[in-house]
């Protein structure tokens, strides 16, 4: 049972010291140690906190490096002054480094007002401060709680999130029910962690979120949508949407599969066949381009096996007004099923409508290894292409021609930038009423 704030701050800690962990100060990123260190001779705390923690005990690189202190988000800023404060509903230092890098730094929170056994409300806000066992209990999974103290090289555990890294185990700190009906998210973080790291969500947790599946729709579309693009590029995206299936969430993000998503026609893979195939071939493309598809091309590979059961989409033929109607009814669908659901941008919604309306002269092309000068001239060829070839090899890879896959290897997924010199791109361009000549406007003389 979950006791009062002063209780909790009476936790006895689970000390692991050096000889039974594998963390080492040189394994740690050289500025998250100065801020640590930093901190520490300022006469504050200063600890390696979270997924830094985690991935090292795992024998993995840390994608971040996040720190909890004792010290205010104001003696924080005085001690760094490349310095930030961020953050509502709890205030967050950024220290700045070179080469954009960005150390987070935090201060422990306290347990009082929180969901733990705060108000019953979804979110409910909260800018207290507190100890360290306080900070670790209001954490959402054990294996994310865990402290690494450089001084003593010792990790500090008051949730058995060492255990569970030992074993395996995805658990959620204190009653699942509970922290789900204060934050829903943390089902989505749930299920992202196993699907990462190959561990298995203890009974209970995986329990609640089965229980409050639907409950993910009360969080703010555009924190889902943030979430869901972390699934997808996370290279696990196949594991995810099977725990996401299995676990009542897809459907919840996803109503509108709900009638065919285990169906399928004669001799054709279901929707979810598809989908997994699609997730699957998303989890084998290239690392470093995976990282920078566009957004738009993600949710266009999870809308397109409800487009095909729906359209029939790649074995359409159509032309003029035939596929101007199609355009139409694909961005009607967008706009109602996707665009409110995760605050899509137009342009992106757009985007997607331009992938899966274009999709089936692509397919017919590639089916008859012809490609018309036109097409290629065309501003979403590449992008049109490259949604091509991963349709293809997730859903027909034995017809994934040589010449698409060649086309697709070149393709950058990556969305336009500006120039990076603007002054020398200024000077070139002009607009196209612009005079050749100098001394006047519009053809007139001055």
């Amino acid at each position: 049972m979950i006791g009062t704030s002063s209780e909790h701050s009476e936790l006895q800690p689970f000390i692991v010291d050096k000889v039974n962990h594998p963390i080492r100060a040189d394994l740690i990123d050289a500025d998250a140690v100065y801020v640590m260190r930093k901190l520490n001779s300022a006469g504050f705390a200063g600890y390696l906190v979270g997924g830094g923690v985690r991935d090292l005990y795992l024998h993995k690189q840390p994608k971040d490096y996040d720190i909890s202190t004792d010290a205010r988000p104001g003696q924080i800023r005085k001690l760094f002054p490349h310095s930030a404060t961020i953050g509502r509903r709890f205030r967050l230092v950024q220290v700045f480094f070179r080469a954009g890098k960005v150390v987070e730094v935090s201060t422990l929170r306290s347990l009082s007002e929180h969901d733990l056994d705060g108000p019953e409300a979804v979110l409910a806000p909260n800018n207290t401060y507190g100890n360290l066992p306080e900070d670790a209990q209001r954490r959402d999974l054990s294996i994310n709680s865990l402290f690494y103290e450089l001084e003593n090289n010792t990790i500090i555990d008051y949730v058995g999130g060492v255990a569970d890294l030992d074993n395996s185990i995805i658990r959620m700190v204190g009653d699942p029910d509970k922290r789900i009906t204060r934050d829903p998210v943390r089902m989505l973080r749930a299920i992202r962690h196993s699907a990462r790291t190959g561990f298995t969500i203890e009974e209970q947790t995986l329990r609640a979120i089965c229980r409050n599946s639907e409950t993910i729709l009360l969080c703010p579309p555009s924190r889902i949508r943030d979430e869901l693009f972390k699934d997808l590029q996370g290279g696990s995206a196949a594991r995810w949407f099977e725990l996401s299936v299995d676990s009542g969430l897809f459907l919840a993000l996803f109503p509108f599969y709900r009638d065919v998503l285990f169906t399928a026609p004669p001799s054709q893979p279901s929707c979810r066949e598809q989908l997994h195939a699609l997730m699957a071939e998303l989890d084998s493309f290239d690392l470093e381009k995976r990282q920078k598809l566009p957004k738009y091309l993600l949710m266009a590979l999870l809308m397109l096996p409800w487009a095909e059961s729906t359209y029939g989409l790649s074995a359409l033929k159509l032309k003029g007004p035939g596929f101007f109607q199609l355009s139409k009814n694909l961005r009607n669908d967008i706009d109602i099923l996707l665009g409110q659901q995760f605050n899509l941008r137009r342009s992106l919604r757009q985007e997607m409508v331009t992938l899966l309306s274009n999709l089936p002269q692509f397919v017919h092309f590639v089916q008859t290894n012809k490609q018309p000068k036109w097409l290629k001239k065309k501003s979403y060829y590449q992008k049109c292409l490259l949604f091509c070839y991963l349709r293809q090899k997730a859903v027909q890879p034995e017809d994934t021609s040589r010449q698409l896959s060649k086309l697709a290897e070149a393709v950058s997924p990556m969305e336009p930038q500006p120039p990076a010199d603007r002054e020398n791109f200024r000077k070139k361009s002009r607009p196209a009423f612009s005079p050749k000549k100098k001394g006047g406007v519009f053809g007139f003389r001055k």
